[in-house]
């Protein structure tokens, strides 16, 4: 197996940083590198998911121990020489797993087996969900209110989350008596000595169900729609989510629920096309307002807006309207709307357009074209005419 970056180095904090410290450091570098922020960045992709990796043990007190103790051997059993990982390879004929047991009974559960101590009772928290939102562009940029609908596991109804029938209940695991763990001999090279794993008859609840709830067949919890009314926040664009907290999976043992994560996919308008947070858009002109200057009707997010656009205005001029953009989400202010303006030439004039079209362009000299006049001198330079 490669060798891991250590997690503090990833972290960028030091061994001494305490918590706030390290989630301060993980939201920063979380942000940095999160796949919406870089799409097919297969690169901050990994990073992402380093980070993510050493927030997780460094943030839990017990994996942190060990980690400072062992290193990643001590948080990640597959970690290491032999083909097994771990210390398999090992010639006295003892596994990762059995060296854990060793430490448990030494060290009171700080290596490889403290995961097996845990309280079978505690709470768990639920999973989180994820569901595709699809919105106008004008939702959008505006915010909008919406109804979705939410498909996650919830607590039974029948038999109230605890997975027993009506009438009944979970009874006491006897091969553990309600703990959720149980005594193994090993034979070591130190010795016969004792550890805890989880109870393979309760599956480390400590508790069984002997007359299964019909509903959820004895899981306690079963898969339902729910319709959710959400303020989608203004200036969301596509591909970018917002968290509904507490919408997800419902927990265990009374454990809290996950969350929801809402990713929206916005529709592209026929007008406008978005770039962050300003917005562009293109607006025909005639030859006549090009040339002389007019008061034009220009369209916004906001509404309809007037702007006076100069005398000799080129194809392709962009002029800006201040704070007519997106608007920040979560904060003040809001983008620029930039509006490009293109000069259309007419088609099927009639005789009589077409010789004052004539007429006018006999009038007009060399001085009149800047570009034109530009472009010939630069023909004459180099071709010596």
């Amino acid at each position: 197996m490669p060798d891991k970056r250590d997690y503090y180095e990833v972290l960028g904090v030091s061994k001494t940083s305490g918590e706030d410290e390290i989630k301060k450091a993980y939201r920063k570098l979380a942000k940095q590198y999160h796949p919406d922020l870089n799409p097919d960045n297969k690169e901050m992709e990994v990073k992402f998911k380093e980070v993510g990796e050493a927030y997780e043990v460094l943030s839990d007190s017990g994996k942190r121990q060990k980690y400072d103790q062992f290193g990643h051997a001590g948080v990640d059993p597959s970690y290491g020489g032999g083909p097994g990982g771990g210390f398999s390879g090992y010639s006295g004929g003892f596994g990762f797993e059995d060296l854990g047991d060793i430490f448990d009974n030494f060290f009171g559960g700080g290596f490889g087996g403290g995961g097996r101590a845990r309280n079978p009772k505690a709470p768990i928290k639920g999973s989180d969900v994820q569901i595709q939102m699809p919105l106008d562009f004008m939702e959008a940029v505006k915010g909008a209110k919406k109804t979705i609908s939410v498909t996650s596991l919830q607590n039974c109804k029948e038999c109230g989350g605890s997975g027993a029938a009506a009438g009944t209940s979970p009874e006491t695991c006897a091969e553990c008596a309600g703990t959720g763990q149980v005594k193994v001999t090993s034979r070591t090279p130190f010795g016969v000595m004792q550890s805890s794993k989880a109870c393979q008859r309760c599956g480390g609840k400590g508790t069984v169900v002997t007359s299964p709830c019909k509903t959820c067949v004895g899981k306690g919890r079963v898969r339902a729609t729910r319709s959710i009314e959400v303020n989608v926040p203004a200036g969301i664009d596509d591909g970018q989510s917002f968290v509904l907290r507490g919408e997800g999976d419902h927990g265990l043992n009374n454990g809290p629920a996950g969350d929801c994560l809402v990713r929206v996919s916005v529709r592209p308008d026929p007008i406008f096309e978005r770039d962050g947070f300003d917005i562009w858009c293109e607006i025909p002109i005639t030859f006549a307002q090009a040339t002389l200057g007019d008061e034009i009707t220009v369209p916004t997010v906001d509404g309809k807006v007037s702007y006076n656009i100069p005398e000799g205005t080129q194809p392709g001029t962009t002029f800006r309207l201040r704070n007519k953009g997106v608007p920040y989400v979560n904060g003040r202010g809001r983008g620029e709307q930039y509006v490009r303006v293109l000069l259309e030439v007419p088609r099927g004039l009639s005789a009589k357009q077409k010789e004052a079209l004539k007429t006018f362009d006999g009038m007009v000299g060399e001085k009149n074209y800047e570009k034109r006049k530009g472009f010939m001198g630069k023909i004459k330079d180099a071709m010596g005419i």
